[in-house]
């Protein structure tokens, strides 16, 4: 998943930033508010992770011109603003969570993991397809009751096409929120990935999981 955080204190988002990519996603970082605007804006993000104070722009200016243009991406409003009033015109305005500072940043991985399992609607942080089972929370992957040990890159992989499981994923699309960086990959980095990750959960089982849909990307857990 790719997450951009726009934070103006550099300690703060630096230890976000950190613990964030340690929990396997990508992550941008924006110090204030007109180029948190403009990263979100050319860029598809799964998540914003967005304060209000914010030099240049703030947060809910931000917030109010996402919502304006229709942008998909969730909202996690971090702020000092601890007043009813100010939670209540937070979500009103659009945000998905609202979460007040100081926090710890477990709290946040486990608002984090909650926003973006409602934004692909998936309501249990464990998600089962066939006799794949991947929890979300403990970060661990099972396959026909055995335990598959994966790279972080291979696991933010998978947690990516198990999110969009029955769609066809473009190799554009995976390398935007898994690997990040340009629009269109420049390499065949999208590729080996999946190579790496059909090996471990595919080899030796009778039925693959995972296709590949020539000229059109990536499937996890197709129908029959």
């Amino acid at each position: 998943m790719r997450l951009l955080i726009v934070e103006d204190y550099l300690p703060l988002a630096r230890a976000m930033v950190q613990s964030l990519r340690e929990a396997g996603l990508s992550v941008d970082h924006a110090p204030d508010g007109l180029e948190g605007l403009r990263l979100a804006g050319e860029s598809r993000y799964d998540l914003l992770v967005l304060d209000l104070m914010l030099p240049c722009l703030d947060g809910m200016s931000i917030l109010v011109d996402l919502r304006r243009r229709q942008s998909a991406a969730a909202v996690l409003i971090v702020t000092a603003r601890d007043a009813l009033g100010d939670r209540i015109r937070g979500l009103d305005a659009g945000a998905d969570d609202y979460l007040v500072k100081p926090f710890a940043l477990e709290e946040l991985l486990a608002r984090v993991r909650a926003v973006l399992r409602r934004r692909f609607q998936t309501a249990s942080p464990v998600i089962e397809i066939a006799d794949l089972r991947l929890d979300t929370v403990a970060r661990t992957v099972e396959r026909a009751g055995r335990s598959v040990t994966l790279s972080a890159r291979e696991y933010s992989l998978l947690e990516y096409l198990a999110s969009r499981r029955g769609h066809v994923v473009s190799r554009t699309e995976i390398y935007t929120h898994v690997f990040s960086g340009p629009e269109a990959p420049a390499s065949n980095v999208v590729d080996v990935y999946v190579g790496y990750l059909r090996r471990k959960i595919d080899g030796g089982h009778a039925r693959p999981l995972l296709r590949t849909r020539r000229g059109l990307g990536y499937q996890l857990g197709a129908p029959e």
